[in-house]
């Protein structure tokens, strides 16, 4: 059985998000929040302990999981909303801007 934590609409790009992920993936949950306590994306950190952590509020509640033996099992960032926005330019053009968003996705099992 594992634990499946959601956050939809978070107003990062998914590549961006991404990277952290890849640096957490199959880690210990200990050692998953110190990496992200130490990491450069502190945006994305803050966002990914917030939903780790969430998790194991689930987890002890219910009381099924040993705490200590959870680990980061899968961690997936899908593409959420673009948001399209004009931007004007020289000589009456106007660009697009992209405002992309991100669904993660977290679950954590037991070692």
């Amino acid at each position: 059985m594992a634990i499946m934590v959601k956050n939809r609409k978070v107003g990062i790009a998914p590549r961006k998000v991404r990277q952290v992920c890849d640096q957490i993936r199959r880690k210990k949950v200990s050692d998953a929040m110190k990496i992200l306590r130490f990491s450069g994306k502190k945006e994305i950190s803050v966002v990914l302990g917030k939903l780790i952590n969430s998790g194991l509020a689930i987890a002890s509640d219910s009381g099924k999981y040993d705490l200590d033996n959870l680990v980061v099992h899968t961690i997936k960032v899908d593409e959420g909303q673009t948001q399209k926005r004009i931007r004007p330019r020289a000589q009456g053009r106007a660009f697009r801007i992209r405002k992309r968003s991100s669904h993660i996705t977290v679950e954590l099992k037991e070692a």
